[in-house]
């Protein structure tokens, strides 16, 4: 994989950026955190050389100055929300959270339980939270917030949520996903700290969009293509430019919400230290691109991953056709269609030429290797056979599974397990593999090619069964598939 990101140099300068920031107020910051902090994939497709962990390693070094806040809705624990990349609660994942962060000696302070208004469920959460040690606050709904400026910086509004007792000058707020009321626990935090003497700061922590490239650049694009389920909308932040004289990027809720903030600020301390929604961020992963064009690249295979990923769900039943058409236009911004992804144009000319479903995959030399569905196999299988017999220099002819040792597996499943796809899967291929390299230098040297999958592309004619994807995934592919669904 060609690098396009220096993430030692992110390391640094994130870090000290954050400090710099600190430093600004009473030696007290509340740090709403947007985005991933764990596994943040995202980003390391699109800006290669970004490890997933970055976020925590670069909070590693400021570990003795923070401490953590984990942030859950009251509605979200009534209405028992899962989280889609996880299939676990919220509330579930408050605990996770806790665990990750502790597992990582990093402090975490509290659990605060926001839009309170008597929810039996997330008195009960409170309540397991209180018998494992753990201290919990709750935030209530506030009417007319955020707009009603005057109720919201009262005693009447912030003035009656918990006060969350912090003891470090970096308080990190973060949640299991977005509508948790982080922001509204870091302002409402500063009203309460205000009310003590206390002068502290509020930044937010996100990723994307990148506001010093520029609007349309792909990495920006490529952010509106991972939220378009949102219809969050890169702009021009307006402020920012009026105040400096200077192009920014934000996104729109951002600005649509910084007049409201603005109000808040003046309501709390008399006068507002931002004079942008950009100014209230601490993002420099900017200015750690080593490579423009290396990331440009991954990042419009980013978008056409979005897309493949938007019309896979639209084959599969849901209502997300809007979706779909503001990735499409996307492509017109970032001037691509699905052919620049290679590995889609050598699958479906594998297809075409053999007539049966077809897979690629382009390896890190650029080489791409197809392959074909059959009897014994589906084209996901049989692209790894043929990609690891590639790697390890194997003649494509030699058949490192036995038909012998297919069939018994094949007639398990359909004759004792009721499926109705007899070809083996990725899963079952590697099994099969794996048993047979005991006695089979062949089959033990394509095994130890795996690695060698890690970031390569793969594309499929057919949507692949679950098993599938998450064979890829471990492998650490980027998989796509047409919308078209098994026969």
């Amino acid at each position: 994989m060609k690098i396009g990101f220096d993430n030692e140099k992110y390391l640094k300068i994130q870090s000290e950026h954050i400090r710099e920031r600190i430093a600004q107020f009473d030696g007290k910051l509340y740090l709403e955190l947007g985005g991933k902090l764990f596994d943040d994939h995202h980003a390391s497709r699109v800006l290669p050389g970004f490890k997933p962990d970055s976020k925590l390693r670069m909070f590693a070094q400021l570990r003795n100055q923070l401490e953590i806040v984990i942030v859950v809705s009251a509605d979200d624990i009534e209405k028992n929300k899962v989280r889609a990349d996880l299939g676990i609660t919220y509330d579930e994942d408050v605990l996770r959270l806790r665990d990750e962060f502790m597992s990582r000696d990093f402090m975490v302070g509290s659990v605060v339980i926001t839009h309170y208004d008597g929810q039996r469920a997330a008195d009960q959460f409170r309540h397991r939270l209180e018998r494992m040690g753990i201290k919990s606050y709750v935030h209530y709904l506030i009417d007319g917030y955020p707009h009603n400026v005057s109720l919201i910086a009262s005693d009447e509004g912030f003035g009656k949520n918990d006060y969350v007792e912090t003891s470090r000058e970096l308080v990190i707020v973060t949640a299991p996903g977005p509508g948790s009321g982080k922001m509204a626990v870091c302002l409402s935090q500063l009203y309460n700290e205000n009310k003590r003497g206390i002068r502290a700061g509020y930044a937010k922590f996100e990723t994307f969009p990148v506001w010093s490239l520029p609007l349309k650049h792909p990495v920006n694009i490529a952010y509106e293509a991972a939220t378009a389920d949102l219809n969050d909308v890169n702009m021009i932040d307006p402020f920012h430019l009026e105040s400096y004289d200077k192009i920014a990027v934000n996104y729109n809720r951002d600005i649509e919400i910084f007049p409201v903030l603005n109000a808040l600020f003046e309501g709390i301390y008399g006068d507002n230290p931002y004079k942008s929604p950009t100014d209230m961020g601490v993002n420099m992963v900017g200015f750690c691109i080593s490579d423009d064009e290396v990331c440009c690249n991954a990042s419009r295979e980013e978008i056409i991953r979005r897309y493949y990923a938007a019309t896979n769900k639209l084959a599969d039943g849901a209502d997300n056709e809007e979706e779909v058409h503001k990735i499409q236009m996307l492509f017109n911004q970032a001037k691509i269609t699905t052919a620049y992804r290679r590995v889609t144009v050598a699958a479906a000319a594998k297809q075409e030429l053999t007539d049966h479903t077809a897979a690629a995959i382009e390896l890190e030399d650029g080489t791409i290797i197809t392959a074909k569905s059959s009897p014994l196999l589906g084209c996901s299988a049989a692209l790894l056979l043929n990609a690891t017999k590639h790697l390890a220099e194997i003649d494509h002819e030699v058949k490192l599974i036995p038909q012998s040792l297919i069939e018994p597996v094949q007639k398990t499943k359909t004759e004792y397990l009721g499926a109705k796809n007899p070809r083996l899967h990725t899963d079952e291929v590697l099994v099969a593999l794996s048993v047979v390299s005991k006695d089979d230098e062949l089959c033990r040297k394509a095994l130890e090619q795996l690695p060698k999958l890690r970031d390569c592309q793969v594309h499929s004619t057919v949507m692949l069964s679950e098993v599938d994807r998450k064979i890829f995934k471990k492998l650490g592919c980027g998989l796509t598939c047409d919308p078209v669904r098994k026969k």
